[in-house]
């Protein structure tokens, strides 16, 4: 069993920046694809990046390509996302993700078998 704890979220500006972080414990997960995911009020889960066991191929959403960068330090069992230039449609609560098993990056929700609890992200204008 993968237990995923995401952290680093808050309120920013709009133009701001904020690094998540997603530890994982209970098995390691340097051999698994790993993801971010996000969640505004109203509206279903969505992907955000995904990135390879080995942290050199990696996969965007549209919207947040050139101002997220997913990075994982497979030594400590952690996944991260920059967020930089951020703006008010990012708020959301954001989700890590772990899939079990190896593989390259995956898109969709149901490729991943563990999740977190989500940290918060607002962005205020």
């Amino acid at each position: 069993q993968v237990r995923l704890v995401e952290s680093g979220g808050g309120l920013v500006q709009t133009g701001g920046s904020l690094r998540l972080s997603c530890a994982a414990s209970g098995r390691t997960v340097s051999a698994s694809p790993m993801g971010w995911f996000r969640q505004a009020p109203g509206k279903e889960r969505e992907f955000v990046a995904g990135i390879n066991w080995s942290g050199d191929r990696f996969s965007y959403a549209d919207s947040v390509k050139g101002r997220f960068t997913i990075s994982r330090d497979n030594a400590k069992n952690t996944v991260y996302l920059q967020m930089n230039s951020l703006k008010p449609e990012d708020t959301a609560l954001y989700y890590c993700a772990a899939r079990a098993g190896g593989g390259s990056y995956y898109t969709s929700l149901n490729a991943y078998h563990y999740w977190g609890q989500g940290t918060q992200v607002t962005v205020s204008s």
